[in-house]
């Protein structure tokens, strides 16, 4: 089983350049599975049914979110109603939305988790440890099972990784939109990546002007920050996961551009 899992979508221009590089590699590569972080897709802020259905309808089958999920009030519903698009699981559950959802391939399942780290985030939030375990005790749960960790310190992030070593297929970290370049797998098969890294401008800071960021930096004050345009690149994680154990066999790292 071929699982691809795509780093934080930014803007237009992020969703674009998916669109436009997502079908070619699908087919390159045997793709079954896409995942994407969503949370940042949306022209401004955060992520809207538009920007949700701009990514699935470009051959992402299910949508991770985080911090942003609740940026944009016209998405509440849509999350709420939707089984493509989930929401970090620790959110408290009156929260719209869920935190897992199950995708049917016919053959087989595929289970998707969302979780939301609480260094340097929310620290309001439920334990995401805790949170994976009451998760895995969920009935008839597939053997296949993937975790969007969504979070910040890198730490937490790694921590997570060996604390659901063997127990997920695999532990995708996304939030830093800085691929890191520590793909493994671990040692009791769950594959693993502190970041996938982000789709969006490559002449930017974290997807935005570097001007803007630059001057927030320096001035302290408050500024409007805007997408950065130009070339982009689509950063992703290919997992290869063993149908009959659930675990990973091998992953490969990508910086498309």
């Amino acid at each position: 089983m071929q699982i691809l899992c795509i780093g934080d979508v930014v803007g237009s221009h992020g969703c674009d350049f998916l669109r436009r590089t997502l079908p070619a590699f699908k087919r390159t590569k045997g793709i079954d599975v896409v995942i994407a972080n969503g949370e940042n897709s949306s022209g401004g802020n955060g992520i809207t049914p538009a920007s949700a259905n701009h990514l699935l309808d470009s051959g992402v089958d299910i949508i991770t979110t985080g911090n942003h999920t609740y940026r944009r009030r016209e998405f509440y519903d849509y999350i709420d109603e939707s089984d493509c698009v989930i929401r970090p699981a620790n959110f408290p559950p009156e929260a719209p939305g869920k935190g897992m959802t199950v995708l049917d391939l016919g053959r087989t399942q595929i289970a998707v988790i969302n979780l939301m780290g609480n260094v340097y985030l929310d620290e309001h939030l439920a334990c995401p440890f805790r949170t994976l375990d009451t998760l895995l005790k969920t009935p008839d749960l597939p053997k296949i099972c993937i975790v969007d960790f969504h979070a910040e310190a890198t730490g937490e992030k790694r921590a997570f990784g060996y604390y659901a070593d063997g127990r997920v297929s695999a532990v995708f970290g996304t939030h830093t939109h800085v691929q890191t370049a520590d793909e493994t797998v671990l040692p009791k098969g769950t594959g693993y990546i502190t970041d996938v890294g982000m789709t969006g401008p490559i002449e930017s800071v974290l997807g935005v002007r570097a001007e803007l960021v630059i001057k927030k930096q320096i001035s302290k004050m408050p500024v409007r920050f805007d997408f950065a345009d130009g070339p982009c690149k689509l950063d992703c994680i290919l997992f290869d996961i063993d149908e009959k154990t659930g675990l990973t066999r091998s992953t490969e790292r990508f910086s498309l551009r």
